[in-house]
Formats: structure tokens, C-alpha cells, sequence
């Protein structure tokens, strides 16, 4: 989706497509894949939501993370129709509707800043905008932290807005399409992921067209070191190996989980990195 990134404008999020440059908001082309630097890419990622999808999100408590069906939320991009604002000498006040909901956005004013051609002032009730920035809550009500406000451009933004939301959330949960030339039975859901296998079973005894693996050298490992491990084995085989977000949208689980595991398996001589610190093979 890379050629509709102009939608984005200048944001400074990244790329189109939901997520940071690189593709995933898990994996790094350099550095380490401990979850400091995963938890730094996290928040640098942005990921296209619907109102209702953000009025959904979850805290543990105020200092954690948002969530999103188990996925970890960093900047945030949403399109609406201005119901109303309300204009003071710091910010400007946005009650957003998009057709799922309403949300309020608040934009910070920066006068040392000169928006040429996109500035608040250009913005009006009844008029489409899109809004990036992070969600935060104050008292009870959550709003959406504004980095980046504009007018949208055409009326087909909005449309592609809403297709995009549907695209990044359904690769989140089902993993992402095959690429040209992948087998589709070698890309397993999150949902039909499974733990080490029973004695004379199979890890993936719910898909009988998958490829067999015997893997009972690796029935010791636990539950999540496993799967990780398995999923990499059951890929098109190729120098790169896969990438971390790849295995993390196949397992599931939170990024500091899957670095943790990942590190283990390398720790054991499991698996190791390939072309960067994000790429993974297992160790034959």
C-alpha cells in the first residue's frame, strides 16, 4: 500500500500501510532484538484505526500500554468528520465522527510552527480531516493526542482509510497474504498456532494439507519457544529466513514475549540472524 502513502502527508509516521518503514512495528535493520529497541519501534509505528477500534483499546492501568486485540498500540492515524471544535489560546478541540463512533482529538498549538496550507485555521465543523498522533486518557474520557492534523485531500481517502483499518487489523489477527510464489498452507493463522505436540500427535493435527515436520527434537521447549521455532521451520526456505514480525503475527503474544523467546532460542544455538537482527533461521 506504499503508493498511497501522499495520504499521510508529512507526519513524519513513516510509511503507509499502518505500520513504520520496514513493515512491522516488531524487528529492526540494526540494533539489537531485545525489547527495549522493540518497544522503541513500537511507538514509532503507526497503525490506521477506525473510532470505534480506539474507543475499544484497553490500559492495564494508566501507565501501560494501549492494546488492541492483544497487539500493542504506538501512534495512531484516524479519519472523521469535524462535528464541532472548540478553539483556545493552546490548543483546538476536535469532536471527531467517523461512522463507528466519536472520539476527541486535541491538537497542541505551536506558535514557532507555520503549517503553510494546512494549519488549523483551514479547518472547519462539517469538514473530513485526519488526525495522527497517540491515545491518551484524562480522567474518564479518552481523546487522541494530536501530532499531526490536516484537511483530507479527496473523498477517496476516506475510503482507502477505512479499507486500510480492515487490511492492517485482519493481518494482525490472521497473519499477512502470502507473497507471489508462497504456499498458502505454509502461512498459519494465530488461531491454529499450537503448543508442543502429544505423543503421536501433530503441532498442526488441525490442518491436515500442512506439510509434515517431525519436530520432537524440540518437544522440550516450552510452549511459545516452540511455536516460534516451528513456524520458522514450516516457511519457504530462503536466505533472509523470516522476519520477526512475521513470527510475531503468527504466535501472537506481546513484542518484550517474543524478544524474550527469541533470545533464548539464539542463547541455545536454536536459531540465529541472518541479513539483519529482525531476520531469523533455525540452526540445522
Amino acid at each position: 500500500m506504499s503508493q498511497f502513502n501522499d495520504y499521510y502527508g508529512n507526519s513524519g509516521a513513516g510509511g503507509g500501510g499502518g505500520f513504520m518503514t520496514g513493515g512491522s512495528p516488531y524487528g529492526s535493520a540494526s540494533g539489537s532484538p531485545g525489547g527495549a529497541s522493540r518497544k522503541t519501534e513500537i511507538a514509532h509505528s503507526l497503525r490506521p484505526l477506525t473510532v470505534l477500534q480506539l474507543l475499544n483499546a484497553t490500559q492495564a492501568h494508566s501507565d501501560a500500554e494501549w492494546m488492541l486485540d492483544d497487539t500493542e498500540l504506538g501512534q495512531v492515524t484516524v479519519v472523521g468528520h469535524v462535528v464541532s471544535i472548540q478553539s483556545q489560546a493552546t490548543n483546538n478541540l476536535y469532536w471527531l465522527d467517523d461512522g463507528t463512533g466519536r472520539i476527541e482529538a486535541r491538537h497542541w498549538i505551536d506558535s514557532s510552527i507555520e503549517e503553510s496550507g494546512t494549519g488549523s485555521s483551514t479547518i472547519t465543523e462539517g469538514s473530513y480531516i485526519r488526525v495522527s498522533g497517540t491515545l491518551k486518557m484524562f480522567g474518564s474520557k479518552r481523546y487522541v493526542n494530536a501530532t499531526h492534523i490536516r484537511l483530507v485531500k479527496s473523498p477517496h481517502e476516506i475510503y482507502f482509510h477505512l479499507l486500510e483499518a480492515m487490511t492492517v487489523t485482519l493481518i494482525w489477527a490472521k497473519g499477512a497474504p502470502p507473497r507471489a510464489g508462497q504456499n498458502p498452507s505454509t502461512t498459519i493463522p494465530r488461531a491454529q498456532v499450537a503448543g508442543p505436540p502429544a505423543a503421536g500427535g501433530s503441532a498442526y493435527a488441525v490442518q491436515s494439507h500442512s506439510p509434515a515436520t517431525n519436530d520432537s527434537q524440540y518437544s522440550h521447549l516450552p510452549k511459545l519457544e516452540y511455536t516460534i521455532i516451528t513456524f520458522i521451520k514450516n516457511q519457504p526456505s530462503n536466505e533472509e529466513g523470516v522476519h520477526v514480525g512475521s513470527i510475531a503475527r503468527a504466535v501472537g503474544g506481546t513484542a518484550a514475549t517474543i524478544s524474550n523467546a527469541l533470545d533464548k532460542l539464539m542463547d541455545d544455538g536454536l536459531v540465529f540472524t541472518t541479513i539483519d537482527d529482525s531476520h531469523f533461521k533455525v540452526a540445522d
